[in-house]
């Protein structure tokens, strides 16, 4: 083997494997490159739940403080670079299955449908996605000494798995 056939082998692989399409954690590919904060204020909710908004709010802003360096604050205000809003449009628990002994459903699915927009400092929209639809089950228990309402667990895990997608979107522009 020459010299030159060896420099090709070995650098052949470098050439295919640089633009693979993978890139620095907390790099948004599609984010302007002046975007260093971002405020994501309480979402709202068309909904008459309790506490989805903040669940979903919390894990929105403890997600992307975990994978970016961005600055990330609940407070809605003209010093930061961009605004993430969300709103939840539709909140819904459906019976899965039935317990015919105890006449009652043993387990349910929540369902939430959120808005999401990211906008610019000069409300240029960034980003947006107006039909995100998480779900999340969870059972139920009729054993009243042992009772533990399942509801809100159920919400805090759908909570993480939409903060997760929400910010993998966000910054990979998928």
């Amino acid at each position: 083997m020459t010299s030159r056939s060896l420099i090709l082998a070995l650098t052949a692989p470098l050439v295919v494997f640089t633009g693979c399409g993978y890139h620095t954690v907390g790099a948004a590919t599609h984010l302007p490159p002046g975007v260093q904060t971002f405020s994501v204020p309480v979402f709202t909710t068309r909904t008459d739940s309790y506490h989805t908004e903040a669940a979903m709010t919390n894990a929105v802003i403890r997600e992307f403080a975990a994978r970016t360096r961005f600055r990330v604050t609940p407070i809605a205000n003209t010093e930061t670079d961009a605004v993430l809003h969300g709103t939840i449009l539709k909140e819904s628990v459906t019976p899965l299955t039935y317990n015919a002994s105890t006449q009652e459903s043993s387990s349910f699915l929540l369902t939430l449908v959120v808005s999401v927009t990211l906008t610019g400092p000069d409300d240029k929209v960034l980003y947006e996605n107006k039909n995100y639809v998480f779900r999340q089950q969870y059972q139920s228990t009729t054993d009243l000494p042992t009772f533990l309402q399942e509801n809100p667990a159920a919400l805090e895990r759908l909570s993480r798995d939409f903060a997760r997608a929400l910010v993998a979107d966000v910054l990979e522009a998928f």
